[in-house]
């Protein structure tokens, strides 16, 4: 018979409970702040719900009302300067964030309504219903809601998406020197999201300042919790992963507060993260102004069972019971939460003209202007305008062959300057790590992470060559968690203070990530109305020709290209990939930075003793002029190019575009030349499927048909992702052979000129 051993937690997992001597010891001032921030949050929603049954709020209006108690007394406490994010059922999360700073606590019930409260409902309210002057110019909604001074982050409606954006914003905080914390709130539904048990991992291995704040309201739109997890306990997730964790009815205010301040002792102390579990109800559906019964999935005895536990009422009885105040005063103060919203509804709202029944519409003059609709996808790139730049295009790149134009016989930017600058000798994968070194030597914000960063003396490439001994601490190797680290990386540059540059050992893990990348990184500037830089660079490498198969050998340059908000850089020598990175480090918006294994042991110039410079924001290389063909191409491909060129003979002047994306791509260059040559070849060593020229193709043939001779042509791998075999492999991806193919097809249609 084995013996066994009954093993418990490593850490604490308690149900907290309020007693009556809580309420008895609790300050006075605490229980009226609690009362006046719950009823106006409870007006607002109230004031919300009453706005979509009109149609006057245009998508969801995913009420609070209920759940007003965990949001309220989890942030009572809280600073200006910690932070806060939520998911799609944000309101009261918000307001309760935004109130505290502008109020600070201490309010008379008899003037719980100020100046700058009227501000803040009159703002929020603007931005539910998709109006300029709300906090993120009506981009926003009712599900993404930012006010970063108040230290609102963002709510997300990507259930568990704002998670890793939360750690990141913590793990900022601490790393700054400060003792400030981080809350994510989110639902039972998140609890079995993956990005939030990866960053409950990542959080607790190195101790961020996290709260994970739960709030269970028993269901994820009409799911009960229940159905969903063996353990509907759900701050039994915290201990699993060695984060203490809180239990505690949400419905009690007080309790939620007392919970709380154990959590802040315990993250303020720089001891990591928390779990606090708050056990809540929504009053009404998932969406809109009708209870759960309507649909059938919640009884009206339940519903009114809980409705008896309101934690407005609970916070007066107890308040009343112990002559904190009066019965009166609450009711005033009712009363002045509901005046507060009927004048915000009135300034945003008029009656409407062509209506009989007296209905509302929105103020026509408050709507956003539409040409603001790509405002902010990007930023003005104003932060390198007096960079120092230098395109080394006459470099000559000896190991690898690559021509230059002839014409351009100067490296430097001042056409009065020919004198040809020193250079030198350098591997490719050498210049990686070598100007990431210097840019984190110069600049002490850069951190850069990712797995197996910081080990194998520079990674699995060694594009971190040397890093780790020379920066203590700015070289983070993670778990392998793309999703969580990730996402951390987007909350640390969204808070501003730090510059993180991610490895993805290779791009096809961006799917596993893809939430993060895309949702939430790439849209989080112009999402939230334009003004949140995102300073973020993602390095990753095409492995192509490798072995490693259909899972690590993906181009993700056609992905991000057509996705908003990033920016695209690649380079086929070290001395464009030194400027590149460097421009790619100086702009606040998310770049991805696409490197090339064949590349990696080619020798190429560079420069001596010079790492500081940017490539020209948006210049492409001419490696090769002609007039036969313009062939567009990338990274290794550029010199299979230029060779397939030599072979057939064909006149092509061969452009190496460094600069992908649709918002940096040098259209100059590219007409100027397609003007020349009437034709157009996109060569690129990926699938179809995933194509960069794909997009590029299209925007060419709409934008210079008139110039064009014949159809745009295209050299690209197969359909499938490349296979192990060997065979298989070459055969799904392109080549020399397919390149001379490629100008051998347009050559057979030069006749038709």
């Amino acid at each position: 018979m084995p013996k066994t051993v009954n093993l418990r937690p490593a850490v604490p997992w308690v149900e907290l409970r309020a007693t009556a001597k809580d309420w008895d010891e609790a300050d006075p001032q605490l229980l009226r702040d609690m009362l006046a921030q719950m009823h106006l949050i409870r007006a607002f929603e109230e004031s919300v719900l009453d706005l979509a049954s009109q149609g006057l709020v245009h998508g969801p209006a995913h009420s609070s009302i209920g759940q007003e108690g965990g949001a309220v007394g989890s942030i009572t406490g809280l600073r200006s300067s910690d932070g806060i994010n939520g998911s799609h059922r944000g309101h009261h999360q918000f307001l309760a964030k935004a109130l505290r700073h502008v109020h600070r606590g201490a309010y008379d019930l008899g003037a719980i309504v100020d100046d700058t409260t009227q501000e803040v409902l009159q703002r929020t309210l603007a931005e539910i219903l998709g109006l300029a002057q709300g906090y993120c110019k009506g981009r926003g909604g009712s599900m993404h809601l930012q006010w970063h001074k108040a230290g609102a982050l963002g709510t997300n409606a990507i259930v568990g998406g704002g998670v890793p954006l939360g750690a990141g914003n913590a793990w900022a905080q601490r790393h700054a020197g400060t003792d400030d914390v981080t809350f994510t709130y989110f639902g039972d539904g998140a609890t079995n999201i993956g990005s939030v048990l990866e960053s409950m991992n990542l959080t607790a291995a190195w101790d961020i300042p996290l709260a994970f704040f739960i709030e269970n309201n028993g269901y994820a739109v009409s799911t009960n919790v229940d159905e969903v997890t063996g353990e509907s306990r759900l701050s039994g997730r915290g201990p699993g992963f060695g984060i203490p964790s809180w239990r505690v009815d949400g419905m009690d205010p007080l309790a939620v507060h007392l919970a709380t301040e154990a959590a802040l002792d315990h993250m303020r102390a720089g001891k990591g993260p928390v779990v606090i579990e708050a056990l809540v109800y929504r009053f009404f559906h998932q969406n809109g102004p009708y209870p759960g019964s309507a649909f059938g999935y919640r009884t009206k005895a339940e519903e009114a069972e809980w409705r008896e536990r309101d934690p407005l009422e609970k916070v007066a009885l107890e308040a009343i019971k112990r002559d904190v105040f009066t019965r009166e005063q609450v009711d005033q103060v009712r009363a002045q939460a509901q005046d507060a919203m009927r004048a915000a509804v009135s300034a945003l709202t008029e009656a409407d003209p062509e209506s009989q029944t007296g209905a509302l519409r929105i103020r026509p003059e408050l709507w956003p202007e539409p040409g603001f609709v790509d405002v902010g996808v990007r930023g003005d790139l104003s932060e390198i305008a007096d960079a120092r730049t230098l395109d080394p295009v006459a470099l000559v790149v000896a190991a690898t062959g690559i021509r230059t134009n002839a014409d351009a016989d100067t490296a430097t930017t001042s056409p009065a300057d020919a004198t040809q600058p020193e250079t030198k000798t350098m591997k490719f994968i050498d210049a990686v790590a070598k100007v990431m070194e210097r840019r984190m030597e110069t600049d002490d914000r850069i951190i850069v992470l990712g797995e197996d960063v910081h080990r194998l003396n520079g990674g699995t490439n060694g594009a971190t060559k040397g890093l780790t001994k020379r920066f203590d601490g700015r070289v983070l190797g993670t778990p392998i968690s793309e999703n969580a680290f990730a996402g951390l990386a987007g909350g640390v540059a969204l808070d501003g203070r730090f510059r993180p540059v991610v490895e993805f050992m290779y791009p096809d893990f961006l799917w596993v990530a893809a939430d993060q990348v895309f949702n939430q990184i790439g849209k989080a500037r112009h999402m939230f109305g334009g003004h949140s830089a995102v300073p973020l660079v993602l390095r990753t490498k095409i492995a192509m020709g490798s072995g490693y198969g259909s899972q690590h050998l993906m181009d993700p340059a056609g992905i991000f290209a057509t996705a908003p908000g990033w920016r695209v850089v690649a380079a086929s020598t070290p001395a464009d990939y030194v400027g590149l990175m460097n421009a790619a480090l100086a702009i606040d918006d998310p770049v991805v930075v696409i490197e090339h294994v064949d590349l990696y042991a080619q020798k190429g110039e560079v420069l001596v003793d010079d790492w500081d410079y940017q490539l020209p924001f948006g210049k492409a290389a001419v490696r090769r002029e002609g007039s036969e063909v313009t062939v567009l191409s990338y990274l290794s491909m550029v010199q299979h190019c230029l060779d397939a060129v030599d072979e057939t003979g064909v006149d092509g002047e061969v452009i190496d575009l460094r600069w992908l994306d649709r918002a940096s791509l040098d259209w100059q260059t590219i007409e100027a030349s397609v003007k020349k040559t009437g034709a157009v070849l996109i060569v690129e060593q990926g699938a179809q499927g995933t194509s960069y020229g794909g997009w590029l193709a299209d925007e060419i043939q709409r934008r210079l048909f008139d110039w064009l001779d014949q159809p745009v042509q295209r050299v690209t791998g197969s359909e499938a992702s490349p296979s192990i075999s060997k065979v298989l492999e070459r055969a799904a991806i392109a080549g020399h052979e397919e390149v001379v193919a490629g100008l051998e097809q347009v050559r057979a249609q030069f006749g038709g000129r």
